[in-house]
């Protein structure tokens, strides 16, 4: 599939979800064909700044993880995931115009602000239905996500993303957990 239709898929994703990113999201949104696996799924996407590098960034739940993909010009691509067994938590806060979000994974807090409210609610709830799984459900399709894992930093090496060494430890991590 060429990158071209994928990004047309993504934006069509976007559309059918009543999810319209600003101006500011488009570097980002423009790099999920290098983040998402083929068949992965957006279920929401919010856009924010990231409290401690004052840097605008996306946030995309899809069925299999949570990502956080920062896209600045002179730092490039950077993409952190999570799968959804291992965020303890995620809660909100609602001002006046915008909100900030909280996601707690393992020791860390990554703190979110200028989120429109609305959305910021909407994003917690999808979080928490796919937190709610049973940890059976992310075990059941561990083979597709490895694969895709795979997938993805191949795509990260060919980006320039990740370095040949990188790459090889990741990849060697992922087969052992088969």
């Amino acid at each position: 599939m060429s990158e071209k239709s994928r990004i047309d898929e993504i934006k069509d994703e976007l559309e059918l979800l009543d999810i319209n990113p600003t101006i500011f999201a488009r570097k980002e949104i423009h790099s999920l064909p290098e983040v998402l696996s083929e068949n992965e799924k957006i279920v929401y996407l919010i856009e924010g700044r990231n409290k401690l590098s004052n840097h605008h960034l996306i946030l995309v739940a899809t069925e299999r993880r949570l990502i956080f993909v920062d896209k600045e010009f002179m730092y490039g691509l950077k993409v952190e995931d999570f799968s959804y067994d291992k965020v303890s938590s995620i809660q909100y806060e609602k001002s006046l115009m915008l909100a900030s979000i909280d996601i707690h994974i393992s020791d860390n807090i990554l703190e979110i602000d200028n989120v429109g409210k609305y959305y910021a609610e909407l994003f917690c709830e999808k979080v928490r239905d796919f937190m709610a799984r049973p940890t059976q459900y992310f075990q059941n399709t561990s083979e597709t996500t490895t694969l895709d894992q795979l997938e993805q930093l191949g795509r990260m090496k060919e980006s320039g993303v990740l370095t040949e060494e990188e790459f090889a430890a990741q990849k060697k991590k992922l087969l052992e957990k088969l």
